[in-house]
């Protein structure tokens, strides 16, 4: 089962979209507000992904996905940019960083992380990115 850490700024929004992943298959095994809390999570509970959230108020989601590459282990953590905005927004910053890609807020999903995994070439089977785990 795929376990995902949430990082956004906006309580509302970590809790649905927490609720939204797990009803979709996706072990949401930590949420975060800011970058110290995000590291120390990423740290503590080793998750296969974390999503991040450009905009993380007076904190940059670039930053942080750079930071959590390079002190977590950077093969086991991949880090997956949200954000309320258009990815054409960022589009070269969200190229030159070191996130597997992005998804828009909108279009969070089980699937869709799923999708942006394996287009990025990741070989990730330890189980359904959706569905109960063992099937």
């Amino acid at each position: 089962m795929l376990r995902c850490l949430i990082v956004d700024d906006n309580d509302y929004f970590l809790s649905a979209a927490r609720c939204l992943l797990e009803r979709q298959g996706v072990a949401v095994v930590g949420v975060a507000s800011d970058s110290a809390q995000a590291l120390r999570l990423a740290e503590q509970l080793r998750p296969d992904v974390a999503l991040v959230d450009i905009n993380l108020g007076s904190e940059c989601g670039f930053d942080l996905a750079v930071r959590l590459r390079g002190e977590a282990d950077p093969a086991a953590l991949l880090v997956i940019l949200i954000s309320s905005h258009a990815e054409d927004d960022y589009a070269d910053l969200i190229e030159a960083s070191p996130a597997v890609g992005f998804l828009s807020k909108t279009a969070l999903s089980g699937d869709a992380i799923g999708a942006l995994l394996a287009g990025a070439g990741e070989s990730y089977r330890r189980g359904p990115v959706n569905g109960p785990p063992g099937r």
